[in-house]
């Protein structure tokens, strides 16, 4: 079932966004080389502390897994997709990218984002990939309007990122968000004849992450049961913000 928020929900969702925001755009400044990902996660960790806020993943359970999720943050570097988990062994150096995710719960409901940053200079391959995937969640957030379908999103991803010489991961889907930080529908990023194709209506709140590897779209899932990687090696980005159906068009919850 998907739930619509009312307008005082939408606001409480907007203060959980705005401090996604502020947390990620704290961690962006921190990305250089010899910073670990650990010292990211600690940084994390505290602005939410101080702000009176829950980390929406730290303790997360998925049945896939079979475990909880032990941090506040996924760091993705490199050819990891998503779920990356933090560490004071790894260093960032030149040439790599991060994929920084996370998401806090606010007065009972969730704000979920993520950004995928350079550490230094990067080939022009990988900032062709970090363009077009961050290119299609706005073409896609333009989507996000009242009378639309759930596939105008989709496929606006998907054909950006095929265009462009890019694949898309299949086996990780964007998903509504509210009082749960996974909600119905699932919003993947290709349309999948499978899936149901709702209407956008107003008060819909989802979470849109085009997750595009440079290589093949094939990813598996390491021994931790969380990480997961392309399968050929290719370096993966991620991009994601929560954007509400309103009358006057997207809302996106996420960013000021």
């Amino acid at each position: 079932m998907i739930i619509r928020k009312s307008p005082a929900e939408l606001e409480k969702m907007r203060k959980a966004g705005l401090l996604v925001f502020q947390i990620l755009n704290t961690l962006k400044g921190m990305v250089k080389e010899g910073v670990t990902t650990w010292d990211l996660e600690v940084t994390a960790e505290k602005m939410m502390k101080d702000a009176g806020a829950r980390p929406a993943f730290k303790g997360y359970y998925t049945p896939a897994a079979g475990t909880r999720f032990p941090y506040c943050l996924c760091t993705s570097v490199n050819d990891v997709v998503v779920h990356g988990m933090p560490s004071a062994k790894q260093v960032l150096k030149p040439g790599d990218i991060v994929s920084i995710d996370t998401g806090v719960q606010l007065s009972g409901y969730y704000g979920d984002s993520a950004v995928t940053v350079p550490v230094g200079e990067v080939n022009e391959q990988v900032r062709k990939l970090l363009k077009i995937t961050e290119e299609s969640l706005e073409m896609a957030i333009e989507q996000v309007r009242a009378g639309n379908r759930l596939f105008d999103i989709s496929g606006t991803v998907e054909r950006h990122v095929k265009e462009n010489g890019f694949s898309i991961v299949r086996e990780f889907v964007g998903h509504g968000i509210g009082a749960s930080m996974h909600e119905e529908p699932q919003v993947p990023n290709y349309i999948d004849r499978r899936n149901e194709n709702p209407r956008l209506k107003e008060g819909m709140v989802l979470a849109i992450e085009p997750m595009v590897n440079a290589g093949r779209s094939e990813t598996k899932v390491l021994g931790d049961r969380w990480t997961a990687v392309t399968k050929d090696g290719s370096y993966a980005a991620h991009f994601e913000h929560c954007v509400a159906v309103t009358s006057n068009g997207p809302w996106v919850l996420t960013r000021p």
